[in-house]
């Protein structure tokens, strides 16, 4: 039985959202899965949770000749990741995949925390498909994007099919919400990094934006990347690893 979060939707937008809404070519990769793999060195073993498509994992084996293995919970989407030649695993990420799948030195969740009721769960599960100094490599929509704020300023808050507020989304997440979060857990933040993304749909429907000249507005969201990350960052990437505090302690 699929038990993809998709089917679950419907009575917030209305109809159940394609399958394959994020899938991407790699030679026209969005900003979020550059910056993945600006964190991973090259030829690293790398476990993709939540792998989708398999386009972030098809992309890290051409730009990094990674050994990609991914796991998924939709059928359709498991099928499409391993016509890209991805080793895909069709389910959720359990501690019986382990003799099968091995020790890795990254795995990642892209765009995959935000969807789960216990994320703190898989980060530790997590835990026990690293080497020992592996790291996870984390990305998640920031809640506190200037678009997000200028909705709820007026009284919204719309469930898309896909974004920020893509309607299969239950955890929301903030840059300070996000480095508590996984020290909460057992881990540190090595690095973070943050994706503009001009593409949203707010950049082309907002009042402030829609009237303003391509050019000058990328321009305006590049320097408030730089200036004011919180409010004009889409998405939060982070590099992490274990803490001083060890998980089965951060339970506690």
């Amino acid at each position: 039985m699929d038990t993809s979060p998709d089917f679950t939707v419907q009575d917030w937008i209305g109809y159940q959202p394609a399958p394959q809404r994020y899938e991407y070519t790699p030679d026209n990769p969005p900003e979020v899965a550059r910056h993945i793999a600006s964190l991973i060195q090259e030829k690293s073993r790398v476990l993709d949770v939540g792998c989708g498509t398999g386009a972030l994992g098809e992309y890290l084996q051409i730009q990094l000749q990674a050994t990609v293995v991914g796991v998924e919970p939709n059928a359709e989407r498991t099928a499409r990741a391993r016509e890209r030649g991805i080793e895909a695993h069709e389910g959720y990420l359990a501690e019986s995949m382990l003799d099968d799948l091995g020790l890795f030195d990254v795995v990642i969740f892209a765009d995959v925390l935000e969807h789960c009721a216990n994320p703190g769960d898989l980060l530790r599960l997590a835990l026990k498909f690293l080497k020992p100094e592996g790291r996870i490599v984390i990305s998640v929509p920031n809640v506190a994007h200037w678009s997000i704020r200028n909705e709820l300023l007026w009284g919204h808050f719309d469930y898309e099919e896909l974004g920020i507020q893509d309607a299969t989304h239950l955890r929301w997440f903030t840059r300070e919400s996000l480095t508590r979060f996984v020290q909460n857990v057992g881990f540190r933040v090595i690095q973070m990094k943050y994706c503009a993304n001009t593409g949203l749909p707010a950049y082309r429907t907002s009042f402030y934006f829609r009237y303003m000249p391509d050019r000058i507005m990328k321009k305006l969201v590049a320097w408030g990347i730089k200036r004011l990350p919180t409010w004009f960052a889409c998405q939060l990437v982070v590099s992490i690893e274990r803490g001083t505090v060890s998980p089965d302690a951060a339970q506690k």
